[in-house]
């Protein structure tokens, strides 16, 4: 079977990706860290709690009102995870004697981050930024590069087709980790988004790989030669490389996530996830979507 025709049959499962991708952004919507929402975040070690006891210890602490929003998730190491409005240091000390008063045993406090509301503002519009001008950057660099092509043919619609390929590969990463937020301790932080920011790199570099070889054909190819047989001979010279390259990536990366420390587990599991769709989009993707764009021109 050719890439043109498998694409027909991804075409569909990819546009449905992105769709429920896109829903759920709205519904239920991102689980957004403290860094960018402020607020502080505490980890609690402590001896036979439960996340209801937690809570309504809390809840009977001075400094909150009894509708105040607390957010309590257990680790799979039986530590609890504690996010909440921002306190000060005074309001934080006084909370872990009320705790450890209420709860009637020693409380080990393994982690405590305080944000300030106006610094995760400040850190939202950063990090959209970053991947916006990112974004921008791409275009006018492939743009730039396939300069020298054809009259025919032109050099902003590959940038076009492989930034569209890397919405599709954001967008659906994306999806992927709202829906884990819903069912694990998982918070999208800014170490999400230098994730995202690698996983453009990486995908771009390997449409860049297909394109370069579809501009190589484009002057070796005979004038009967199709823009569609061109893109499909030039796809299939490209697949060993390709996926040579996913593939070597990914050993490293699931090393990463077996042996290294648990506190980048969920950014190298971010970059497993976009290696592969940004593998599959490469192929499935961005070269169909110019093959389609130049058929329709011409």
């Amino acid at each position: 079977m050719s890439f043109a025709n498998t694409s027909k049959i991804f075409a569909p499962l990819s546009g449905l990706l992105v769709l429920v991708s896109l829903v759920l952004l709205i519904i239920p919507g991102p689980r957004l860290s403290i860094e960018f929402t402020g607020g502080t975040l505490i980890e609690l070690s402590v001896p036979e709690g439960t996340k209801d006891n937690i809570l309504l210890a809390m809840r009977t602490f001075a400094g909150f009102s009894p509708l105040e929003t607390i957010s309590i998730t257990q680790t799979k190491e039986g530590s609890f995870f504690v996010r909440m409005h921002d306190l000060t240091n005074e309001e934080h000390l006084a909370l872990m004697a009320h705790m450890e008063q209420s709860l009637g045993h020693p409380i080990t406090e393994l982690q405590f981050t305080t944000i300030g509301p106006s610094v995760g503002s400040t850190l939202t519009n950063k990090s959209l930024l970053a991947l916006i001008i990112a974004t921008i950057v791409i275009i006018l660099y492939i743009a730039l590069a396939f300069r020298k092509i054809p009259r025919y043919l032109s050099p902003w619609r590959f940038g076009l087709a492989a930034v569209l390929a890397l919405a599709h590969d954001i967008l659906i990463t994306v999806g992927i980790f709202v829906l884990l937020s819903r069912f694990t301790t998982f918070q999208m932080d800014t170490l999400f988004v230098t994730a995202l920011l690698s996983i453009m790199g990486y995908s771009v570099n390997d449409t860049i790989i297909i394109f370069d070889r579809i501009r190589d054909n484009l002057f070796l190819a005979e004038r009967r030669d199709s823009f569609a047989d061109i893109v499909e001979y030039s796809l299939r010279q490209s697949v060993a490389r390709t996926l040579n390259t996913g593939m070597g990536a990914l050993i490293m990366l699931f090393a990463l996530f077996f042996l290294a420390s648990e506190s980048i587990h969920w950014f190298v599991l971010t970059l497993i996830v976009g290696t592969v769709i940004g593998t599959y989009s490469s192929f499935f993707v961005a070269t169909p979507l110019l093959s389609l764009w130049q058929e329709k021109r011409t």
